[in-house]
């Protein structure tokens, strides 16, 4: 059958003025223009085009419906087109059909009563539900409509066509949907789930307007896409696929409140090969990112982009944290070296029994700094600051000469990073330099002692870059993501934790990003500032949890019980990515090539 002939029986055709073209012309015009050439019909099914369709209709519903009922079918991982017709009921008719109706169950009530009969639950609980109804109604707190649910599904081939129409119907009624198929009655069905604002099929129900309004599809398990009106995203990187409906979970962390974001999962969960991927991706967006990889899982992939890999550790890397960079004009920029220093210090100090400095070792060293960086001809003066810097170990020597006893002590206890077993990272200048648009800082090589210290160093270098003012313009300056792998290492010291903090604080306004990726919960939610690097992370992404870490995640994240228990029971590589208000869980996804970069091992089924 032509689809104009179609079209012709639907569409109403009026006399046209006389210069006007006809109602025949204008509907062979829509026919070519927006349908197939021909529809085939059948008793179960039609062949429209070169594909086949077969709609259904809902003629049963279950007594009670919650929020979100028609979401199995909306988010349905096929093509399906789900359609209601709504049409309200006239208030007066609306309260005289319920008057009926409560009249014939009073009537079937009353004469069980009088014949000794038990009582119909039935029966008792229809009438107890139109009496709350009616007395809406009559409020005006709700209204009445006629409603039709149809779902027209459509395939390729008339096998895919059968598989289809059942896992449809299945998916129904999984949720109490009964539906049959239109059977000799398939070409108005389909008509019927066409825009056209038509209903030949007539199979109506009456819903009230809170059941009506809990099946509109205006909420997802997806995220939001953008609304009508607004332009797409233009950044953004593919996640995974929703575990519920199965769509593409996109999600676009520049386009958040801030680009932070936090990463918790026990080991195996899956994460390194999840952060892998969206590296990956963020590289295809124009991102330019910087990691510090404690175990050395990044490189294959920096190899195969171009990336750089810096081996700290290595014995021809150094880094010196007392340069100043000769294009820096600001006038704190010494300031600012020295009070990284003390971080630093305070950090590898840390690491020891005796614990940081204390109030007078630390004045001590500022002094000590000062006097190194006057020795080395640096000033306050940017002229002066393209010269060499000043080592560790020239602070040390500052120290131990004409200083008080608590000088000299703190040198002591500096004796083993400026001239013992770990002073081979500030032995000499600094003499690597982070460029490229993938930057890797591997501390797999450093002793535990000086791990800590390391990422401190590979951060404060990132943010060095991150800081730096734009050469043409704030505008020119392009998007950058620090990602910062197994996080607790540095998490676990004090002045680590402080420095994360304020690194999630400023980033938003120098277009960057921090991703904080740890396996150890505790750390990052037993403190107030790991509590801050939360609270400033607009993307958080929940992998597998411990048993033992549940609680504590559950309580910081506001997880509800079925979220807490996915996390608990989540498979490799799932997770519940939590956007502001939004939340979906998700499930990564990665081609062939980007598989073979992103994951851990020899096992090529080790991750996935």
């Amino acid at each position: 059958m032509r689809l104009r002939n179609v079209l012709r029986a639907l569409l109403p055709t009026r006399t046209p003025p006389p210069a006007a073209p006809s109602a025949g012309s204008q509907v062979d015009a829509v026919a070519a223009l927006i349908g197939p050439a021909s529809v085939e019909v059948t008793p179960r099914y039609l062949k429209v085009g070169d594909g086949y369709t077969s709609t259904l209709l809902v003629n049963g519903y279950p007594a009670e419906v919650g929020a979100g009922w028609l979401s199995p079918l909306t988010g349905w991982p096929g093509r399906a087109d789900v359609v209601i017709h709504i049409e309200p009921l006239d208030p007066q008719v609306a309260a005289s059909r319920l008057r009926r109706q409560r009249a014939r169950l009073e009537s079937s009530r009353r004469s069980d009563a009088e014949h000794g009969r038990l009582d119909d639950p039935t029966t008792e609980a229809a009438a107890a539900d139109a009496a709350d109804l009616a007395d809406r109604v009559a409020r005006g707190a709700s209204r009445l409509f006629r409603v039709a649910h149809y779902v027209a599904v459509h395939a390729t081939s008339l096998e895919e066509l059968t598989e289809s129409v059942a896992h449809v119907r299945a998916t129904a009624a999984s949720v109490m949907l009964d539906t049959v198929a239109a059977t000799w009655r398939q070409l108005p069905a389909w008509t019927s789930t066409l825009p056209l604002g038509v209903d030949s099929i007539g199979m109506r129900r009456v819903f009230d307007t809170d059941s009506l309004a809990a099946g509109m599809p205006l909420a997802s398990a997806d995220l939001p896409a953008p609304l009508p009106g607004d332009p797409p995203t233009a950044s953004g990187v593919l996640y995974g696929l929703n575990t519920a409906t199965n769509g593409i979970v996109w999600h676009d962390r520049w386009a958040a409140d801030n680009h932070n974001s936090v990463v918790l999962a026990r080991s195996g969960a899956g994460k390194s090969y999840m952060i892998k991927l969206e590296t990956l991706r963020s590289l295809y967006d124009g991102v330019q990112v910087h990691v510090i990889d404690p175990e050395d899982e990044y490189r294959r992939l920096a190899e195969a982009v171009g990336g750089t890999v810096i081996n700290l550790g290595a014995p021809d890397v150094r880094l010196n944290p007392f340069d100043i960079a000769a294009d820096d004009r600001r006038p704190d920029a010494r300031t600012r070296r020295a009070l990284f220093a003390h971080t630093l210090v305070t950090v590898l100090l840390g690491a020891g029994q005796d614990g940081g400095m204390q109030p007078a070792e630390r004045a001590a060293f500022d002094q000590a700094v000062n006097t190194a960086y006057l020795e080395a001809g640096i000033t306050n003066d940017p002229g002066t600051w393209a010269r060499p810097a000043p080592l560790l170990r020239d602070v040390a020597a500052a120290l131990e000469t004409d200083g008080p006893p608590p000088a000299v002590t703190l040198a002591a206890r500096l004796s083993p990073w400026t001239t013992g077993s770990f002073s081979h990272l500030f032995a000499e200048p600094t003499t690597t330099h982070p460029v490229g648009h993938l930057v890797v800082w591997s501390t797999r090589h450093l002793a535990d002692e000086l791990r800590p210290a390391g990422m401190l160093l590979a951060l404060d270098a990132i943010w060095r870059i991150v800081d730096a003012p734009p050469a043409t313009g704030p505008t020119s300056d392009p998007r950058r993501l620090v990602i910062v792998d197994e996080a607790w290492t540095l998490l676990r010291d004090g002045e680590g934790v402080r420095f994360l903090n304020r690194l999630a604080k400023a980033a938003r306004k120098r277009r960057a990003g921090l991703s904080v990726i740890t396996q150890d919960a505790a750390d990052l939610l037993g403190s107030d500032l790991g509590q801050a690097v939360i609270a400033n992370s607009a993307t958080q992404i929940l992998m597998r949890q411990a048993p033992q870490a549940i609680a504590a995640v559950a309580d910081s994240f506001h997880l509800t019980g079925g979220e807490a228990r996915m996390l608990l029971s989540a498979q490799r590589g799932e997770g519940l990515l939590l956007s502001g208000a939004n939340r979906v869980a998700s499930h990564a996804v990665s081609s062939y090539r980007e598989h073979e970069l992103c994951v851990t091992g020899t096992d090529p089924q080790d991750e996935s």
